[in-house]
């Protein structure tokens, strides 16, 4: 199958955010560990990322870590942390190289000063990069991102600097992380769920979702290609009536 790229003949999504379900599953049917699985699981997501900026997908969101993930058994969260690190020590060099600007999404404090220190560097370091926007959820819950936005909004009506009547969508969306980014057109859960996992809630509020059984580290690039495909064929109607009805 020919694959897709910018001049396909196709409606591409603006803003693709993928939910990276499976890797646990994934590993336990390979009767390994599932640190096995989470680590097979960050080469996949390369090489994805990779075939994104080639297609011509202007901006990736990826579903890494939640805030909800932290109630995993202690040793599995400490091997992910181990492997955030051990990633961002790479990311740089890897994906310069790939015209990437980098965005981390998700609130620090809890991360590690290390960890904290990369992803600074890896977001200073990417911030003149010209091509894909690679937004990176770690740490990351859609209820905390609005709750957090809603504080910030407050602290200025309290400050005097706005009024309440100034409160409307556009200034929400300017104080999430995603602010000046489009919102999310197409979502890819993989993993067997049918579900959102309180991710880029507001951001996705019209988006298409397409849900894949396949566990993540059995994803396909040409995954992508059917994607894009179906949702080039869907009628978005964002509330409205399709011209043809």
């Amino acid at each position: 199958m020919m694959k897709l790229n910018s001049s396909s003949k196709l409606n591409f999504p603006k803003h693709l955010a993928i939910i990276m379900d499976g890797n646990g599953r994934w590993a336990k049917k390979k009767h390994s560990t599932r640190s096995f699985g989470h680590r097979f699981g960050v080469e996949k997501f390369k090489s994805v990322a990779k075939y994104c900026g080639k297609i011509g997908i202007g901006h990736l969101s990826v579903f890494a870590f939640s805030t909800e993930n932290w109630k995993r058994p202690p040793e599995e969260v400490k091997f992910i942390m181990g492997l955030f690190e051990e990633y961002l020590s790479k990311a740089l060099s890897e994906f310069q190289g790939e015209n990437f600007r980098v965005n981390f999404l998700g609130g620090k404090t809890l991360l590690s000063e290390k960890i904290r220190n990369l992803i600074a560097r890896a977001e200073r370091e990417t911030k003149s990069c010209t091509g894909m926007v690679l937004n990176i959820a770690a740490n990351y819950g859609s209820k905390d991102e609005i709750t957090r936005a809603v504080k910030e909004i407050a602290k200025k009506v309290e400050a005097g600097q706005i009024s309440i009547d100034q409160i409307d969508e556009t200034l929400i969306s300017q104080n999430l992380y995603t602010d000046g980014q489009p919102d999310v057109d197409l979502v890819i859960r993989t993993g067997e769920e049918k579900r959102i996992s309180n991710f880029l809630l507001w951001q996705s509020a019209y988006a298409e979702y397409i849900f894949l059984d396949t566990l993540w580290p059995d994803f396909k690039l040409e995954f992508i290609d059917d994607a894009i495909r179906e949702f080039s064929s869907r009628k978005r109607r964002f509330g409205g009536i399709a011209i043809d009805s």
